[in-house]
């Protein structure tokens, strides 16, 4: 993800942190009033911190993400695509005082524009990058199988033991496949649509009467029709949102 987006999220996490900062001074005034120098010395450290308790525990707890993060499809990751730990995190957040020298992210929007993976200062000590997941449209199936009925689903069983058995990179694969075969030359087509019907079929096999007649082409389409148009299957479900 870019410094521009990145941007974006951050301001939108700023405006929730001053938001809880000024709620909070509200609630600590009565200290002020009890005693303003303990009164003052709480809130400050109240106002550390929430500036930097905010962005650990919600990229702790929502898997890398803040709320600005989440509204704009962000996500912090291990650079190495390991699974974050706690410690990456909080020292991602507390180098944010080094990212936000002089103002406005300076630092860290220069880090960001000179390192290969858009990291800032904070991300290059954690070892960490932020990620953007762009919106996955639905495919459309009608246009997959051109409004041809589809042998296959006339036993839901055997739809069922595909969708099941089927992982959601296979289903990626074969829907791909249908999308861009206009693109491929005959020869490659005719290659690609044998080897995934092939595949397809050793997982399971329906019956002789349905696929007889059927070219490799036909066979992978339908199967991209049972993966794709029944919701009620875990690998429909995961190949959508992959």
């Amino acid at each position: 993800a870019g410094p521009v987006i990145r941007f974006f999220a951050w301001f939108l996490d700023l405006l929730c942190i001053v938001a809880l900062t000024m709620a909070t001074s509200k609630l600590l005034m009565v200290l002020s009033l009890i005693s303003p120098d303990i009164g003052m010395a709480i809130k400050i450290l109240v106002m550390f911190v929430i500036w930097i308790g905010y962005g650990i525990l919600l990229e702790w707890f929502w898997n890398g993400r803040t709320l600005g993060k989440k509204v704009f499809r962000l996500r912090v990751m291990d650079e190495n695509g390991l699974r974050l730990t706690f410690s990456q995190v909080v020292i991602r957040n507390i180098m944010r005082f080094a990212d936000m020298l002089p103002l406005l992210y300076l630092v860290g929007g220069i880090c960001c524009l000179i390192t290969p993976r858009a990291q800032r200062i904070g991300d290059v000590v954690a070892g960490t990058i932020v990620t953007y997941t762009p919106r996955i449209l639905r495919p459309d199936i009608s246009k997959v199988m051109g409004g041809k009925f589809n042998s296959f689903t006339s036993f839901p069983h055997l739809n069922a033991r595909l969708r099941q058995r089927v992982s959601p990179a296979e289903a990626r694969i074969a829907l791909q496949a249908v999308i861009r075969r206009d693109s491929l030359d005959a020869a490659a087509r005719l290659e690609l649509f044998s080897d995934l019907a092939g595949h397809f079929q050793s997982i399971v096999q329906f019956p002789q009467e349905v696929t007889d007649g059927l070219s490799d082409e036909r066979y992978v389409r339908n199967v991209v029709d049972v993966l794709y148009r029944s919701q009620s299957g875990p690998s429909a479900r995961e190949s959508l949102r992959a």
